[in-house]
């Protein structure tokens, strides 16, 4: 498909615009974990959710550690993800949903990434970009245009935790919500409370404060441990450090949105 500037419209919001003609896009290889069409908690309406392969966070309590290596999924194409999504765009817009990239990290992935984003886009649905904002850098002003919501994993909210948690910085994910808030791009913030590890309510406070600050937080959903992915890490001979953890209490969960709810953000 050839565009232009004039039918690209929404896509040339970015900072960098495009100029003239463009060629025919290739079909961009890129490795696929699993899918999931009616999901129903991963951005607005019910939505196909295409989970990426390959992740840099290690994180402790991950039910996908299947998903770490990009070689662990299956080889595909944009292509070949854009015309099974397409089979389904009437039914995702009359479920006033859309398109969720998950993962893994889908920015382990961006060209990949970018053209399925673009793809939904030119579909006429609604795309959500599920990452945990440590790769940020990866996404550039043109794959944000594409990008309707951002659903950010925000895990942890010190530098000591965050790396105990992921084995990663924390710092990276913060320069990205600042850089979605510069943009004013929607983001519903994701945080899992794990008892013993995240249940910190000095961190969690300055967490909410950091949301409010932001502007362009429609929601935080705090949401609480579970262990439904343990099995995959027996498999795959990876000590599990939660085994002995269990999920966080009705109150312990109320205690923690109430937070939020105090810094005037919507909580779910």
């Amino acid at each position: 498909m050839i565009y232009t500037d004039q039918a690209n419209a929404g896509y040339a919001t970015a900072a960098r615009k495009p100029t003239g003609l463009r060629a025919v896009r290739p079909a961009i290889s890129g490795w696929v974990h699993s899918t999931e069409v009616g999901g129903a908690v991963d951005g607005p309406g019910i939505r196909y959710v295409l989970f990426l392969a390959g992740c840099l966070l290690r994180c402790q309590y991950c039910h996908n550690p299947d998903s770490w290596h990009m070689h662990q999924g299956k080889p595909t194409n944009s292509r070949e993800v854009l015309r099974d999504i397409g089979s389904y765009t009437k039914f995702l817009m009359h479920a006033r949903g859309g398109v969720t990239l998950s993962g893994g990290e889908p920015l382990v992935q961006p060209d990949f990434t970018h053209a399925i984003l673009r793809g939904c886009k030119e579909m006429g649905l609604h795309t959500a970009l599920d990452t945990a904002g440590f790769l940020g850098a990866h996404a550039d002003d043109y794959l944000l245009a594409d990008v309707d919501l951002v659903l950010l994993d925000i895990k942890a909210f010190s530098e000591a935790t965050y790396h105990d948690l992921t084995g990663v910085a924390l710092g990276p994910t913060l320069v990205f919500a600042r850089r979605l808030a510069a943009m004013k791009k929607p983001v519903w913030i994701r945080f899992v409370l794990v008892p013993g590890l995240t249940d910190k309510f000095d961190e969690i406070e300055k967490m909410a404060a950091f949301a409010r600050e932001l502007g362009n937080v429609e929601r935080v959903d705090v949401l609480p441990f579970h262990k439904m992915g343990e099995f995959k890490w027996a498999a795959g001979g990876v000590p599990y450090r939660l085994a002995g953890t269990e999920p966080p209490t009705p109150d312990l969960l109320e205690r923690t949105r109430a937070v939020f709810r105090r810094h005037d953000l919507v909580v779910t």
